[in-house]
């Protein structure tokens, strides 16, 4: 057997301008302002130039994604990355906006894709979202086709439009998230933690994450609860902070 080859490991340029956009609902999310002040300190030590809007409409979602597109796309210099944190209510698929009105996530993805977002694109986008995607509650487990083509060369080179994002959620799909009144959320403070203490590839840091969090013991209303976020991904490249 031939003994296998490493991966060749080809990186996104961040020379470049990186920007983040947080659009968080403060209304009834206690706990909210710990997370932003959390995320705050961390894009400043990432070198991200951090917009924050508290309690945005639904429809306000919409608009600052799209004015937060605008705004890339009309800059001079080369961005590398971008970033875009929601923060809200939520069930699978939406997020709930201050008006108690839903916004699709779908339609918020979209805004920065390969086909709307030109300066963008190929260039990483991160969502990350700290929202429940259900209403179930996890309290833990005892631990114990030949007619497809590959075209690789000799062809114009494109780009799908979904390439070069990452969507991280706090929690897996039709689960609650959870988050502490003063503290925040598990989620948003152990990935702050782990971007600004770590370094390496933003997956790998994401698995460190996701250890922490399954490792981390929550308590609601007297009863255990276990949460982890869930991650997807395509990015073509590895994507290092820092």
């Amino acid at each position: 057997m031939n003994d296998p080859q490493p991966l060749e490991e080809e990186a996104y340029d961040m020379s470049g301008a990186r920007v983040a956009l947080v659009l968080c609902v403060t209304k009834a999310r206690e706990g909210s302002e710990a997370d932003l002040v959390a995320l705050e300190g961390m894009f400043q030590q990432l070198g991200f130039e951090s917009t924050i809007k508290r309690d945005p409409t639904a429809q306000q979602f919409q608009e600052e994604l799209e004015n937060f597109q605008q705004a890339i796309d009309a800059r001079k210099d080369f961005v590398s990355c971008a970033f875009v944190v929601l923060m809200a209510h939520g069930l699978e698929g939406h997020l709930k906006g201050e008006d108690e009105q839903m916004v699709e996530l779908e339609n918020l993805f979209e805004v920065l894709n390969n086909k709307n977002c030109r300066a963008l694109r190929a260039k990483p986008k991160v969502y990350i979202v700290q929202a429940c995607r259900g209403e179930q509650r996890d309290p833990g487990e005892a631990v114990g086709g030949d007619n497809i083509k590959m075209i690789t060369k000799d062809y114009h080179p494109t780009i799908p439009t979904f390439t070069d994002f990452l969507h991280v959620y706090s929690t897996v799909e039709g689960y609650i998230a959870y988050r502490h009144d003063k503290d925040g959320s598990c989620f948003i403070q152990t990935l702050v933690d782990v971007f600004t203490k770590r370094r390496g590839p933003i997956l790998e840091l994401l698995t460190e994450v996701t250890r922490r969090m399954a490792e981390a013991e929550l308590v609601q209303e007297g009863e255990p609860r276990k949460v982890n976020p869930e991650i997807e991904s395509t990015l073509r490249k590895r994507l290092y902070l820092q």
